[in-house]
């Protein structure tokens, strides 16, 4: 059940097609996957939220931030991941104009209560930068007349990714399955968002949006494993219109670097630039 009424060009919410697209599409990253089909799912069945939903995706490069992004576009818009509704932020593009963002975000929501507006590479923006739009994160927050609870805000940032691995890496060292890493294996969320206050500069350190407990859920992305490459390899196949080879992507994937140096067990750049290096067999 949809809890808002739009157009019908815009809105096109379905939990379970949501949970099937996250299980197919999404590899090695069980926590993600559940944390956001059940905050999502539960947020957009919600007929009264008192805040919009805010996401804050933690991990290295590659392990899939990105992408989840574009797997909640495509089933809460018709038009996916090219809905009007959706905003993105980039540092070199949009961090230098705290005014400028704020504006786009009041007119958007103005215009359609559940936009989404996502922020990548969260720790290279200024902590005033962040300061300036939590007024639209808020409880029951209205703005110059304008109610921001149906909006949907994601944060994406590399912060955060060497403790999760540390933890990852220890599973492994214990001979453990990684599926067994669960939220609160070694109070994992509590690790990260102590882990961006205590960092120096950018990002939401010195900013209060932590301290005002505004971000509904830190998601941890844990890096990224032979098997998995090899995954996504498999699907970009499918993407580049190739004949499915799973040698030729056992070979794609064990080129790529994997650390720690001495175990080799989690891939440097996750599944990022896959399709390049793909390419080059073709």
């Amino acid at each position: 059940m949809i809890k808002r009424f739009f157009d019908p060009d815009d809105l096109s919410f379905d939990s379970g097609r949501l949970k099937a697209d996250l299980e197919k599409s999404l590899f090695g990253q069980h926590i993600a996957s559940d944390v956001v089909f059940k905050a999502v799912s539960s947020f957009m069945t919600d007929s009264n939220p008192n805040k919009p939903l805010v996401l804050s995706f933690h991990g290295t490069t590659g392990t899939g931030k990105n992408y989840v992004t574009k797997i909640i576009a495509r089933n809460l818009y018709k038009k996916g991941e090219h809905s009007k509704h959706i905003h993105l932020f980039l540092p070199d593009l949009h961090f230098s104009d705290p005014a400028q963002i704020k504006q786009l975000i009041h007119k958007s929501v103005s215009n359609f209560p559940c936009s989404m507006f996502i922020f990548d590479e969260v720790d290279m923006m200024q902590p005033q930068m962040i300061d300036g739009i939590k007024h639209f994160l808020d409880y029951n927050s209205y703005v110059d007349g304008v109610s921001f609870r149906n909006a949907i805000f994601v944060f994406l940032s590399n912060a955060g990714g060497n403790v999760i691995s540390e933890v990852a890496l220890g599973f492994w060292r214990e001979g453990r399955r990684r599926e067994e890493i669960m939220m609160n294996s070694m109070e994992l969320e509590a690790k990260i968002s102590q882990h961006i206050m205590n960092e120096e500069t950018g990002g939401f350190s010195q900013s209060s949006l932590i301290n005002k407990h505004l971000i509904d859920h830190y998601v941890p992305f844990l890096p990224l494993e032979l098997e998995h490459v090899r995954q996504c390899v498999m699907a970009e196949m499918v993407h580049m219109k190739m004949t499915q080879d799973y040698d030729l992507a056992d070979k794609v994937a064990r080129d790529r670097p994997f650390f720690p140096e001495k175990e080799k067990i989690f891939a440097v750049k996750g599944c990022k630039t896959v399709r390049q290096k793909l390419a080059l067999y073709q």
